[in-house]
């Protein structure tokens, strides 16, 4: 090989590996210093895409989730408005009951009644329960109950009820086809609806207020229908509606029970989708230190071998003199 002073293809070569090493070790930096194998597009531009379109469904399947666990919560105070409801109606079941007995005279079951009808008027004011503003329950003579509803027909018996829901989308498509629960919203008119009253009134509902009078003042709806006292209403008629408000509450329990399972099925999905991106995205610690090492190694013998390169030339020195 001839020797020469202009080019100095060893010293090339030396420093092209020096730039090659460098640069690894700089990446080897970046990806160890930061947790994630790809660090820009020019890393791993196919796998870079299936990562951030995994991403995106990890972000849509947590808001999901916080959507169902808000259903849950809207649930749960559904379940406990029912609840009081429940005790409301047994209570004034029992009221009727001991008004029905002989010994009690016309002051007795007026005191009965007293109370009667402050429990009738805690029942109206369940009409306005609301969650965040969206209303727990619905009433079949009038639809402003806030949100989005869904209505639909039911028959109980052999009657005939207007029914009142949401939807739930439990899919991160957002589509309500891949995943959804219908959530119901309690027909509160028809639950406490008990018929017709001992004097052949129209329907009525045990929570309008409209329909009781205090004794000797009797107050009258709209319809014509009223109580005119607390033994206007029979026992059988508050077993109705405690059969009713039974019905409603296992429902709601269904409703509860499936959202939970849901969710269930969505963490799992959640767990086995981060585990995807993880495998994309994610330093390999092991793998990429001990890339680093030998990284490191290369460049610092590099750098040397350059440097010895370098001084190839000055053989031609001692030629000259």
């Amino acid at each position: 090989m001839p020797i020469v002073v202009n080019t100095n293809t060893s010293a090339t070569t030396a420093s092209n590996n020096l730039s090659n090493a460098n640069a690894a070790l700089r990446k080897s930096l970046e990806r160890l210093s930061s947790g994630k194998r790809i660090n820009n597009a020019a890393d791993d531009a196919a796998g870079l895409s299936v990562a951030y379109k995994l991403n995106s469904r990890i972000n849509r399947t947590n808001a999901v989730m916080q959507n169902m666990q808000n259903a849950l919560s809207y649930l749960q105070v559904q379940d406990a408005s029912l609840a009081t409801a429940g005790k409301i109606v047994d209570r004034m079941a029992e009221l009727r009951t001991m008004a029905q007995d002989i010994t009690k005279n016309t002051g007795d079951i007026e005191n009965y009644s007293k109370e009667f009808i402050e429990l009738q008027t805690q029942l109206n004011q369940m009409y306005n329960e609301k969650f965040n503003g969206i209303s727990l329950f619905g009433q079949t003579s009038s639809a402003a109950v806030s949100g989005t509803l869904n209505k639909g027909s039911a028959s109980f018996g052999s009657v005939s009820y207007t029914t009142f829901s949401r939807t739930l989308t439990t899919h991160a498509s957002g589509s309500d086809s891949m995943g959804s629960i219908s959530i119901n919203v309690v027909n509160l008119q028809f639950m406490l609806s008990i018929g017709t009253t001992a004097s052949g009134g129209s329907d009525f509902d045990l929570g309008n207020i409209d329909n009781v009078r205090t004794a000797g003042t009797t107050t009258v709806t709209s319809d014509g229908s009223y109580i005119s006292d607390i033994l206007e209403v029979s026992v059988s008629q508050f077993t109705d509606i405690i059969e009713r408000i039974a019905d409603m509450r296992a429902e709601n329990g269904a409703e509860q029970n499936r959202v939970m399972q849901s969710m269930d099925l969505l963490q799992s999905n959640l767990t086995n989708i981060e585990a995807a991106h993880g495998r994309i995205m994610d330093t390999d610690v092991a793998l990429e230190s001990t890339r680093f090492a030998r990284h490191n190694i290369l460049v610092q013998a590099s750098a040397s071998m350059t440097a010895q390169a370098n001084q190839l030339s000055n053989v031609a020195l001692s030629l000259i003199g």
